[in-house]
């Protein structure tokens, strides 16, 4: 009997609790049970972490080349000799006559000491503190070089060094993009769905018309129409607009429908007669009833613009060298001799592959908790 009186009281607390709860209480614990959501969470955190500490996670400029290291098969870290000692083997190459390819080896009579914390290039820290220290180095007789734990690219550059680096730039347009699209969906599906008439004529037909043109000519058009000369922030910023352009539309869409159906509500109505502006009625009562759900289709939409920057540098409309992307990385790897010959250039496709996925199970732990009394 005194079992049964715990249990329903705990019950009875619980209920309690949950009654209580506010909306974004009650989507965070319909969130955290989502155990896929949880740990893409994680993931997103450390790419994030990778794009910000990427000078510090690097063992090289992403642009310095050496020769002797053209197309060099991932490189190992031997961490004992007679005790903890990382260390790697002197590399030594030749030239096969018969295929006319550089064949790689290793001198093992030669170790050259793994250092981590080591000095290599300079660089600002959080774009604040001036330092040189880098979590992993390989020292040499010529200086600090990178260990290639991943290997090296056609032109003798460290591949992990540049994956680090082109992190930074897709997942920062990812973030850019979607909220520009979000400005673009939440004030044009805003006004549409609010005052209707021919507001709502004109937005609806500007939806219609850029859905209907084609993704893929859309992008190839717009991309093309950018000056060759411009330097690589102008393209950044001109690349993120155009992904931008169109991925307001959906959402606008939502948020239409959604003011749609709260301008008649009661407190709508009783903001209208107390004098409260248009402006503070749309951004204080309605947008905030329905923020879950936005931040549920912005989760959705990063991975959208991921692959789309991928996709355009990929196809050489969008970023180009010397810019550093994950799309700008894989157009080097496109052929079928990198596939046969070099797979290691492939392994840029596990980052892209991983991070749209824990987007995606992020978005779909957001949008199962975006209405927490379902």
């Amino acid at each position: 009997m005194a079992q049964e009186q715990s249990i329903s009281g705990i019950a009875a607390v619980e209920e309690e609790k949950l009654s209580i709860a506010g909306p974004w209480t009650l989507m965070w614990w319909r969130f955290r049970k989502h155990k896929m959501a949880m740990a893409s969470v994680v993931v997103i955190a450390l790419f994030y972490l990778v794009a910000i500490f990427a000078d510090f996670l690097s063992s090289d400029l992403p642009t310095h080349s050496d020769e002797h290291f053209n197309y060099l098969p991932p490189q190992g870290v031997h961490w004992f000799d007679g005790g903890f000692n990382p260390h790697v083997y002197e590399v030594t190459s030749n030239l096969d006559l018969a295929t006319f390819k550089k064949a790689y080896g290793v001198n093992q009579e030669v170790k050259l000491p793994v250092s981590f914390f080591g000095h290599g290039y300079e660089y600002k820290f959080l774009k604040l503190i001036p330092t040189d220290r880098h979590l992993i180095v390989v020292e040499t007789d010529d200086g600090p070089r990178a260990p290639f734990l991943l290997g090296g690219d056609e032109f003798g550059r460290d591949l992990l060094t540049r994956i680090l680096h082109g992190t930074r730039i897709s997942l920062t347009i990812g973030l850019v993009g979607v909220s520009l699209s979000i400005v673009l969906g939440v004030t044009l599906g805003g006004l549409s769905g609010f005052y209707g008439g021919i507001i709502d004529t004109v937005v609806q037909r500007l939806i219609e018309i850029l859905r209907s043109i084609p993704t893929i000519p859309l992008w190839l058009a717009l991309a093309a129409s950018l000056p060759r000369d411009w330097s690589i922030n102008k393209i950044y910023l001109a690349i993120t607009i155009i992904l931008s352009l169109y991925a307001w539309t959906e959402l606008a869409r939502v948020v239409r429908g959604r003011f749609l159906a709260m301008r008649e509500e009661d407190f709508i109505m009783a903001a209208k007669l107390a004098g409260a502006s248009d402006v503070r009625i749309i951004f204080r009562h309605m947008v905030p009833n329905f923020a879950s759900h936005l931040i549920a289709a912005a989760t959705l939409a990063v991975p959208f613009m991921i692959i789309s920057e991928t996709a355009l540098s990929f196809l050489g409309l969008g970023l180009v060298p010397p810019a550093i992307s994950w799309g700008v990385l894989l157009k080097s790897a496109q052929n079928v001799q990198t596939v046969a010959l070099y797979p290691w250039l492939m392994l840029i496709a596990v980052p892209v592959i991983v991070a749209v996925l824990a987007f995606n199970f992020v978005g779909d732990g957001l949008r199962d908790a975006a209405d927490p009394y379902g």
